[in-house]
């Protein structure tokens, strides 16, 4: 997620920097650089359903890659849509984006673009409330997204895990929300709502990756290790979770550090490095997996010669 004051509306790229959007092979370790872009900064890839498209944010819009075509970055038309930031998803039919606006509400937009609808509602002014979305249902009916709020006298300084019921309206509190949180999304069985928090580290910026199950109540711990680890992402088949894992030591989920994407079998596999890179905010920040669970997106900046790397085991 991003906040309203960190960007003037959106991020730019520095000086020299490029945003080289790639897709990783997780069986052969394999990565193929599909386009890179120095006049844009792209964030947040996710492969529609059909395997042949990625959407992507930047500049503020939803902008569409043909990945068996042109691989250029072609922008989504929309129609009451404010500045969009990198929290967006796919509806798992493929026909709507659902966005989230800097205006902190959620909008749906038909997958070529038209006019967008917002699907959330405005809390007590007092509360300060964004919505940041993550993750969607497999039957499409459920969202997650993480809703801040003031907290403490503390703007935002409330992260928790919400879901939203888009045929109902209604909205719920996961648990106790086990803020600060991020990045919560459904497993494909819906069973299960996986997320990043620090709710049970001692040292603050500490995030780990948690399993929570939504019949049982019970959250189990998916990494324990001195990195900060953030987005867990499921793939389609439930077998393999990937995420972004920060150097130690590393507050919230910043931009332009020395990242690596890690995976690790689930439910409880040992995680492994698979790619070490420049990146960080926008890199995997929605689920970027592959309709065919082996294949999944990201994106790099690096600054000059650098390049996303196979890591080293």
């Amino acid at each position: 997620m991003m906040g309203l004051t960190s960007f003037p509306l959106w991020r730019q790229l520095r000086p020299g920097q490029r945003a080289d959007l790639c897709v990783l092979d997780v069986e052969s370790g394999t990565t193929t650089l599909l386009l890179s872009s120095t006049d844009c900064l792209i964030e947040a890839p996710q492969f529609h359903p059909d395997g042949r498209h990625l959407v992507v944010n930047g500049n503020g819009v939803l902008l569409r890659v043909d990945i068996g075509g042109s691989r250029s970055l072609s922008p989504i038309p929309t129609d009451g849509l404010p500045p969009i930031n990198n929290d967006h998803v796919l509806t798992p039919d493929g026909k709507w984006h659902i966005v989230s606006a800097v205006d902190g509400h959620l909008y749906r937009v038909p997958w070529n673009g038209g006019k967008a609808e917002q699907v959330t509602v405005a809390k007590e002014p007092e509360r300060h409330f964004r919505h940041f979305l993550h993750g969607i249902s497999a039957d499409g009916r459920t969202l997650t997204y993480v809703g801040m709020e003031m907290a403490d006298g503390v703007e935002w300084g409330r992260r928790a895990v919400w879901t939203l019921d888009l045929d109902t309206g209604q909205e719920e509190l996961v648990g106790d929300g086990y803020s600060p949180a991020d990045g919560p999304e459904f497993s494909p069985d819906g069973a299960a709502l996986y997320f990043n928090s620090e709710f049970r580290s001692t040292v603050a910026g500490h995030a780990q990756l948690f399993r929570r199950d939504l019949t049982t109540g019970v959250v189990d711990q998916l990494t324990d290790d001195d990195r900060v680890n953030w987005f867990p992402h499921p793939s389609p088949d439930g077998t393999l979770l990937a995420y972004l894992s920060y150097p130690p030591g590393t507050v919230g989920h910043p931009a332009d550090l020395p990242v690596e994407l890690r995976l690790l079998t689930l439910p409880h596999g040992t995680p492994r490095s698979l790619v070490a890179l420049d990146g960080g905010q926008g890199t995997i920040n929605v689920n970027s997996w592959a309709p065919d669970s082996r294949r999944f997106a990201f994106v790099a900046y690096p600054i000059g010669a650098g390049h996303a790397s196979d890591a080293r085991s």
